[in-house]
């Protein structure tokens, strides 16, 4: 249902009176999902994620975003998807108003229908059927245009609106109404009115009677503004009404330093006050009155007003259906415009440095980037009393909101620094032999050489949570490959993450190459810098098997390395030691439960039931307090069985562990690949044949005979530190140390050669001799 408004002569004293409503649908029992919504206007949100707190809000639909692409008639299944997003917010108690165009082009459908009917008509009685090809449309007036099309569009938002159980009502206003003290009063209590019966008011300007358009002389304050195009209409409606934030959509992404379209320009993800000087406007859209440049001082005048202002695409295909939604969850789209300036440096300009500061790294000599990782290793040390101290602030402020096993990540040691430094060391000596490194040469012909080398990957992105020790591991680690880096760890170790980048930074200004290495402390969601994908090359996500899938899930474009979950298990063969079997088991499930190398899924051979191994195995756990689960097997053997398991693709992270009897060690083969992560897998036996016939079948990234799956691991396989543990099968797998972040580019060099001399009737011939490749001088 659809309200016809006629607020300039039917409001008195702020209410709607009963001969200004057509029709009102009963809206008391409407029913809707309200959210506890309530923000004292006065100063636009300062953040993004500020934006999901947004009580009112005004959406603005461009004619581009309403129209079709022959601007004849709507875009319907576009209209009806922002429909369904205002809709949606509308029932979770917030307060939307519409700023629609699209009367023009609606009405130009229509009449463009009767005059090709009405002329049909005549010439197929004057002329006959054959002289229709050569009808001309005369050109519409838009007033005559937005006369026709105005009852049309709104009997549509009236049939899309229905469906969701919600009222809306129409208001066609001038820029003399907005002028007018009395009037203005009038438009402003009846908004109120139908914002407080759960009313969407739909607003635009009354095309019909509206006066040409006046030279753009206004927009200089607060209290000055025309109405002379929708954008203007909507920054006026949202300041009169003291909306929380205006959606401005569009045909384009957002606001760009220069026209859309041209080779360097770049989305402005915040733009700022001032910040005009440094943009370069291009023409208009398609239709519409207004261009980019009425949209950025619409946006700044409505923010001068205390609203929140964004500029997004609603014409979009792959985000139009959600647009809406995503910018009030905080999201980025578009671009945010904001009076609070960060006080450093985007995360975009943060990807910039460390791209650039990447490549200064990577020229520099190995000696070079050896010696800044060893002055981090002795900051380590020297700097101990310091870092220990931000990592009790970390520590305190988590207490009571973490679990025990992510405060066991959260804690540094001295023990830890001083392994840290050590891993660190074994990094730098790896580093000689990194970039630059020849790994093929090859005579392609006569004075051609091609050399494939080592170099590289780009820029990474590292995600780490509660883990502060594991930003100088990575750290060390792009340093030794040329890598530049972005950091963004958990706030819960902020203060640790703080000091161990200052100290990174203080390492690498030594050969001034600070800015190679970026920590993000900026509000970014993780899955905003998924979208980077101009800016990253590879994502490390290293936390929980959940950070890890969502990551997975929210790249576009860009590669992810690592795993989502580590689900190790053992399998106790029947040739097992005795004394080797509880040491093992100890090791890996007992010594750290919360490392993803930590044992998940204890196999056991059934012959090994109710015999003094099992029993031993059983006792060692209860001492160590291990809560057992029973696997569908183990418990079919037993009368008083412990907890049957709720899942055999569990991943505990504590000291918790999944017991399951198995028949064979290909039974124990086909139980790994079925519920294992491929992670980490040991068979325990002293049978060799046995032994080699699991080490050569299971599929996993490490795969052990009589060792604690503890040792997958960087730093114990001697790779000094790991950037995580890859359970891909391409590019690297298992613990990635610095091969990992290597990848390789091809150098030819030449003498005036082309391809057309290796033609059938060419000089030369293709040799494609291998050549012994060079050693360097490590020392």
């Amino acid at each position: 249902m659809w309200l016809l408004i006629y607020w300039f002569s039917s409001v008195e004293n702020g209410r709607i009176q009963p001969s200004a409503i057509r029709h009102v649908r009963s809206w008391s029992n409407i029913p809707f999902i309200t959210v506890p919504l309530s923000r004292t206007h006065g100063k636009s949100f300062a953040h993004r994620s500020e934006l999901k707190h947004a009580k009112r809000i005004v959406v603005k639909l461009g004619s581009a975003v309403v129209t079709r692409g022959d601007e004849c008639g709507l875009a319907l299944g576009r209209l009806a998807s922002i429909v369904e997003q205002v809709s949606v917010l509308q029932n979770q108690g917030r307060e939307m108003m519409l700023v629609t165009s699209g009367a023009v082009a609606f009405g130009k459908q229509r009449l463009r229908h009767e005059i090709l009917l009405s002329q049909s008509v005549r010439q197929a009685l004057h002329s006959g059927q054959n002289h229709l090809k050569e009808m001309a449309i005369p050109v519409l007036e838009a007033r005559a245009c937005a006369a026709a099309g105005q009852s049309g569009l709104m009997a549509l938002y009236e049939a899309m609106f229905t469906q969701y159980s919600i009222c809306a009502a129409q208001i066609l206003v001038t820029n003399l109404d907005f002028h007018d003290e009395q009037k203005r009063r009038n438009l402003n209590g009846t908004l109120h009115e139908l914002l407080r019966m759960n009313i969407v008011p739909i607003v635009n300007t009354n095309d019909a009677v509206v006066p040409p358009a006046e030279p753009n002389s206004d927009l200089q304050g607060v209290n000055v503004i025309s109405v002379k195009d929708n954008d203007s209409l909507a920054a006026r409606l949202a300041v009169e009404m003291k909306t929380d934030l205006l959606i401005v959509l569009s045909d384009v992404e957002g606001l760009f330093d220069s026209p859309p379209g041209s080779d360097d320009a770049k989305l402005i993800d915040i733009f700022y006050p001032g910040d005009q000087q440094s943009v370069t406007f291009g023409t208009k859209s398609r239709v519409g009155m207004g261009g980019m440049e009425a949209k950025v001082k619409a946006a700044l005048w409505a923010l001068q007003g205390g609203t929140s202002v964004v500029i997004a695409n609603g014409t979009h295909p792959k985000v139009s259906g959600h647009v809406i939604t995503d910018i009030v969850e905080g999201k980025k789209v578009g671009t945010f415009f904001s009076e609070v300036k960060p006080a450093g440096p985007t995360v975009e300009q943060q990807g910039e440095m460390a791209r650039s500061g990447g490549r200064m790294l990577a020229t520099l000599e190995p000696e070079q980037r050896a010696e800044i990782i060893h002055h981090l290793a002795d900051l380590l040390t020297d700097q101990r009393d310091e870092i220990l101290l931000a990592n009790k602030k970390d520590l305190e402020e988590a207490e009571g909101r973490l679990a025990t096993p992510l405060l066991k990540r959260l804690s540094l040691s001295t023990s830890k620094l001083n392994s840290l430094a050590i891993g660190l060391r074994q990094i730098a000596a790896s580093s000689q032999e990194s970039v630059g490194r020849v790994l093929r040469r090859t005579r392609i012909a006569k004075d051609l050489e091609l050399e494939q080398v080592t170099v590289p990957i780009g820029v990474l992105l590292v995600i780490f949570e509660s883990r502060p020790d594991c930003l100088p591991q990575v750290a060390a680690l792009a340093i030794a490959s040329g890598n530049g880096l972005l950091l963004k760890g958990g706030k819960e170790a902020s203060h640790s993450n703080r000091i161990l980048h200052l100290l990174t930074q203080e390492a690498l200004s030594i050969h001034g190459v600070k800015e190679a290495v970026q920590l993000v402390n900026t509000r970014e969601e993780v899955e905003d810098l998924c979208r980077l994908d101009k800016m990253i090359d590879l994502i490390i996500p290293r936390g929980s098997s959940q950070l890890v899938r969502d990551i997975q899930k929210a790249a576009k474009g860009i590669p992810v390395m690592g795993h989502s979950e580590g689900i190790c298990h053992m399998y106790v063969d029947s040739e097992a030691s005795v004394d080797k079997v509880t040491r093992l088991v100890r090791d890996s499930k007992c010594e750290y439960p919360a490392a993803c190398n930590a044992l998940e899924t204890l196999l056991i051979h059934r012959d090994l039931l109710r015999t003094p191994l099992f029993d031993q195995i059983i006792d060692m756990l209860r001492v160590e307090q291990v809560k057992i689960h029973a696997g569908p097997k183990f418990a079919s053997y037993l009368t008083f069985s412990p907890s049957e398991v709720k899942s055999l693709r569990t991943e505990y992270g504590d000291l918790e562990l999944c017991i399951e009897v198995v028949d064979s060690v290909q039974d124990a083969i086909d139980h790994i690949h079925k519920y294992g992560s491929s992670h980490t897998d040991v068979i325990v036996t002293e049978n060799e044949k046995t032994a080699e016939f699991f080490l050569q079948h299971v599929d996993s990234a490490c795969v052990f005979w009589n060792a604690s799956t503890r040792f997958s691991d960087g730093y114990r396989f001697g790779l000094g530190a790991e950037v995580g543990i890859s359970t891909s099968r391409i590019h690297a797998r298992g613990p990635v140390g610095l091969e990992g972040l290597l990848t390789t580019k091809w150098l030819l060099r030449g003498q005036d050669h082309v391809v057309s001399d290796f033609s059938e009737h060419g000089s030369l011939k293709y040799l494609h001799e291998n050549l012994p490749i060079p050693q360097r001088n490590t020392n």
